[in-house]
């Protein structure tokens, strides 16, 4: 500090921008340029094509299909999730009533939690093998328990049917993330004043409008950045999906991200794979602008 501040900030700042711009804009500066070619990942020939890669994805169904199913993902996807975690993180947090009025959680809210929170601790492909013999038409959980109920019409072939197989890997999806936002919109709701809730309570409003009417214009900023998280997500999706469905059935749960690991590990096509990830990050980059954006309100403040 003898030297000054600026000298200091330099020093720690410069080497962690170095490793960041070649380990991560580096890529994404080099991809910009395969997009360009016709490089098949294992030659060190290639030729410079340029727009043709694009061009050609404007007539790909396979791409326009997966592109389709993203935008299904991401609009259900964190509708789904928020409207389940702000529920759940409702009730954990200020869903009972103790005397007097106070405004508590339920009964047993903090094992509730514990069980919400657990597939954080599973990793994706843990996730999706699970879920998949979960699914299995024969031994499954699923059908097992809906034969034993006597339910035998309702047990399907859930990742085997394309009617069935997009929902049921966006079941898992939810399933899986929701615990997260449970524990972030109760740990926002924490710094809600209690006497909010009280005076809602003894004013007689039930729980739903206090849902609507306090806790989600409280927690907009929160609710915000979780939109942000899960558009993100529902753009990609290619982990869970690569485990559990390889795109299939006939291509009904394809995602974008499937189709580029395809193109770029399947058909050696890195050119063409690398339009597909340019094409994404435009779109990601877009949905993310746009999410801010349209979620944009005024801040209520707390006195």
């Amino acid at each position: 500090m003898r030297h000054g501040k600026y000298p200091l900030l330099l020093a720690f700042l410069l080497p962690p921008l170095a490793l960041y711009g070649y380990f991560v804009v580096s890529p994404y500066a080099q991809s910009f340029l395969i997009a360009m070619t016709d490089w098949q990942g294992l030659s060190p020939a290639y030729e410079f094509v340029g727009f043709d890669n694009f061009k050609r994805m404007m007539g790909d169904e396979y791409v326009w299909n997966a592109l389709l199913n993203n935008l299904w993902l991401l609009v259900l996807l964190p509708l789904l999730t928020i409207a389940l975690g702000l529920f759940l993180a409702t009730m954990l947090n200020v869903g009972g009533r103790g005397g007097r009025s106070t405004v508590t959680g339920v009964r047993g809210s903090g094992l509730y939690k514990v069980i919400y929170f657990a597939p954080q601790m599973l990793s994706v492909s843990i996730v999706g093998v699970l879920w998949a013999e979960v699914y299995n038409p024969r031994s499954g959980l699923l059908n097992s328990a809906l034969r034993a109920l006597g339910l035998d019409g309702l047990a399907k072939v859930w990742l085997g049917d394309p009617a069935y197989a997009f929902w049921a890997v966006l079941a898992v999806m939810v399933w899986a993330n929701v615990g997260f936002y449970v524990v972030l919109f109760g740990a926002a709701m924490q710094s809600v004043p209690r006497d909010i809730y009280e005076a809602a309570a003894l004013d007689g409003a039930s729980r739903l409008t206090t849902l609507v009417r306090i806790t989600v214009p409280l927690l907009w900023d929160t609710i915000q950045v979780a939109w942000v998280y899960l558009a993100i997500l529902a753009l990609d999706g290619f982990a869970l999906i690569h485990v559990m469905t390889r795109g299939g059935p006939n291509f009904s749960t394809d995602v974008v991200g499937l189709r580029l690991y395809t193109e770029a590990f399947g058909d050696y096509k890195w050119g063409y794979a690398s339009a597909i990830g340019v094409v994404m990050f435009f779109v990601t980059l877009s949905v993310t602008v746009l999410s801010l954006r349209l979620t944009r309100r005024e801040r209520i403040e707390l006195s």
